[in-house]
């Protein structure tokens, strides 16, 4: 590290300039680097996705591309045979087939068929297919405008139509109205100038901003040359903005505080960033690495969209570390003295109130780790309760009020439940479907089944069947109705039948992922390992990490679902009642950031309590030291990347919402529970078996053994 400072400092105005060129391209690259981001979902290889390929192929419509679904409560007077209820839900399949040309429709009109029926026959409901739009997770915004303008102020027997469906509920959930990434970046930034006005009390606060804004652009160019081999998933546009704009200003703050603290001890000029970098630097080197492990570990899963956020958001990371450890040298040899103005907190010392939280922490170490445990292991206990549920979220937690949540509301006090909004579809032989459809109407669970005629519904030799459940997935009884009607269709049609529908894929994508789950963790333990031996030159410390780090992300996993899930504090912070479920896709995406970022504190605080052992000799001076000099960086760095969180949940989207939240929340178990109580109290309580490195495992990372 010192060699390359040095080089860097040698060739200032070289590394300036490559910046400023990468920088400006990257501005330029934001806009055709999102624009070339993949919408697409995929799960291979599974009967789901590739019964909806089927679908989609065959019929241009449905697949895991959910209905729209006008819903009609008629009065008590009135008959659903009447010639008024069936002029009137005529009316309404027509104005659809006008506005939809090209969708594939089904109601109660199709041979006075009773799936579409409540059991009291007051409540009925029409299922409409439009095509696919985009291929942005079967979303039809311009279909459901569409539908929603032809049944303005249309009446069936005096009874107003309610439009919900999928679509419509994040419509009125206002998915789409957020801030957007640009504005949440710049809520974030304003957040983070204000943390770092305070820890520097200085212009200095502009340095890490500087290297973070560097650092996003740069990553919008590296992904946009990256969408030119492969396909990018758009979500990796979220995490440049904000998990960017965390570790970029995390990094850069660990350097810029050890530089101080070499000035104020009296180094000047380079050789205080030379000496700066040569420790902090190499923190962050390792920083870096594991947070762009734990992303990169993405591509051990079968599913093509997450393995592009792994190597796409591996980039995030490695060009923070890139411009902390290059940039950033620069600034501070050309500029730092004049930017460290006004001058009015000394780093020559340790902070005196960490310094004696550390010195009670140590005192106590028995206390204050089982108090940590105890903590920890409430919100385990919490997270054994999480359930996955459907990837687009609970269908009663998408939107709070609006026609689309009346119509969801009708539904469910008829009994017909929140799964017709998510109808189980099925692909068979056309001289099978009637009869088919007939015996999944009585699988349990299943409020009934529709085979409808038309070439909508039947080409060739091939129909389209739909299965009304109960429940949608985020509920256990809509997963067993699910798995209840694969088993009826296979067993009755073995050779012909496929189930596929938005429920199917997303099982699949489950089972697809969480499947393969324990090899990521596997892969991200033992690389990480690795690295952090050679790090702490210990074996018994990044043994800790490494499971400090798996218990960080089980808290927050269990803080998620005590706020989410079960509703303690949903509705009191955001107006939203328990979801019942999480997304499926939210735990895995939670593991892959937090195991990451949670390891960048432990890695500050580590390395510098390593730093003060070899310094001391004593493990209580080390972890008194190390804690002083870091706790109050550890905070500030947390408090930037809640910040950034809070902005991401700044918007109305509710799935998002929950994201923010499970990420802020391990953030600060992880640097208040954990690195403030918990790491310090173990390694007091390990004492000198900390440091032991035995002899073989020393060879192959070519360090000195230590056998205590």
């Amino acid at each position: 590290m010192q060699a390359t400072t040095r080089w860097v400092l040698a060739h200032k105005r070289l590394v300036a300039a490559t910046w400023a060129i990468l920088t400006l391209a990257g501005m330029g690259a934001a806009g055709p680097a999102s624009k070339a981001l993949s919408q697409e979902f995929s799960v291979p290889g599974r009967e789901g996705f590739k019964t909806n390929q089927a679908i989609t192929d065959r019929f241009k419509t449905g697949g895991n591309t959910p209905p729209i679904v006008p819903v009609v409560t008629l009065p008590a007077a009135v008959d659903v045979d009447s010639s008024q209820a069936q002029a009137g839900l005529a009316t309404l399949v027509a104005r659809l087939h006008r506005v939809l040309p090209s969708s594939r429709i089904a109601s109660y009109l199709d041979g006075h068929d009773p799936a579409f029926l409540s059991t009291d026959r007051r409540t009925t409901f029409v299922l409409a297919y439009p095509r696919p739009e985009t291929e942005s997770f079967g979303q039809t915004p311009k279909a459901e405008k569409a539908a929603e303008s032809a049944l303005k102020g249309l009446t069936v027997a005096g009874a107003p139509v309610h439009l919900t469906g999928l679509q419509a509920l994040q419509s009125s959930g206002g998915s789409s109205n957020g801030p957007g990434v640009a504005a949440e970046a710049l809520l974030g930034g304003v957040g983070s100038l204000l943390v770092l006005s305070f820890v520097f009390a200085s212009l200095l606060a502009f340095a890490p901003l500087l290297i973070a804004l560097v650092s996003i652009t740069t990553c919008f160019l590296a992904v946009w040359a990256l969408t030119g081999v492969t396909q990018v998933s758009a979500l990796v546009e979220f995490l440049i903005a904000l998990i960017g704009l965390g570790v970029a200003i995390d990094y850069s703050l660990l350097i810029v505080v050890r530089w101080r603290e070499e000035h104020a001890n009296g180094v000047e000029g380079e050789e205080a960033v030379v000496a700066a970098m040569t420790s902090a630097g190499r923190a962050v080197l390792f920083s870096g690495s594991t947070v762009a492990i734990g992303l990169l570990a993405l591509v051990a899963l079968p599913v093509p969209f997450l393995r592009s956020v792994g190597y796409g958001g591996m980039l995030i990371p490695l060009v923070s570390v890139a411009s902390s450890l290059t940039l950033l040298p620069v600034v501070l040899a050309k500029y730092g003295p004049r930017l460290d103005w006004p001058h009015r907190r000394s780093d020559r010392s340790a902070s005196r109130a960490w310094t004696r939280w550390a010195q009670l922490v140590v005192e106590r170490r028995w206390i204050s780790a089982t108090v940590a445990v105890g903590v920890l292991l409430a919100l385990l206990i919490a997270a054994t309760s999480l359930h996955l549920g459907a990837g687009a979220g609970n269908p009663d937690t998408i939107a709070h009020k609006g026609d689309a949540k009346s119509g969801l509301k009708a539904l469910e006090r008829a009994g017909v439940g929140a799964g017709a909004l998510t109808p189980i579809e099925v692909l068979s032989r056309e001289s099978s479907a009637s009869g088919l459809a007939t015996a999944l109407a009585g699988v349990r669970g299943v409020h009934g089944a529709s085979a409808p005629g038309g070439p909508q519904w039947r080409r060739g030799e091939s129909a389209v069947l739909d299965v009304i459940p109960l429940r949608d997935d985020s509920s256990q009884a809509g997963r067993e109705a699910l798995a209840d009607v694969r088993d009826t269709a296979h067993r009755l049609v073995p050779a012909d039948a496929q189930v596929g529908g938005v429920m199917a894929q997303n099982q699949d994508f489950i089972h697809a992922v969480y499947g393969n789950f324990p090899l990521m963790i596997a892969l991200i333990a033992v690389i990480t390992l690795i690295l952090l031996a050679r790090a702490f030159r210990s074996v018994i410390l990044p043994i800790k990490a490494v499971l400090l780090n798996v218990l960080s992300v089980g808290a927050a996993w269990g803080a998620l679902t005590l706020i989410w899930q079960k509703g303690y504090g949903s509705h009191a912070l955001w107006g939203v009642d328990a979801s019942g479920a999480v997304p499926a896709w939210m735990p895995l995406m939670i593991f892959a950031f937090l195991f990451g970022l949670s390891m960048d504190y432990e890695v500050f605080i580590l390395s510098r309590i390593r730093e003060e052992y070899d310094r001391s000799g004593s493990t209580r001076a080390a972890v008194i030291g190390g804690v002083g000099r870091t706790g109050r960086l550890v905070t500030s760095a947390a408090l930037i990347l809640f910040l950034a969180f809070v902005s991401m949940a700044s918007g109305p989207n509710v799935d998002l919402k929950m994201f923010a939240t499970g990420l802020a929340a391990g953030i600060l178990i992880d640097a208040t529970v954990i690195r403030a109580l918990l790491v310090p109290a173990a390694v007091a309580l390990f004492g000198r078996w900390n440091w032991w490195l035995p002899d073989p495992l020393a060879r192959i990372l070519r360090l000195q053994p230590s056998i205590p």
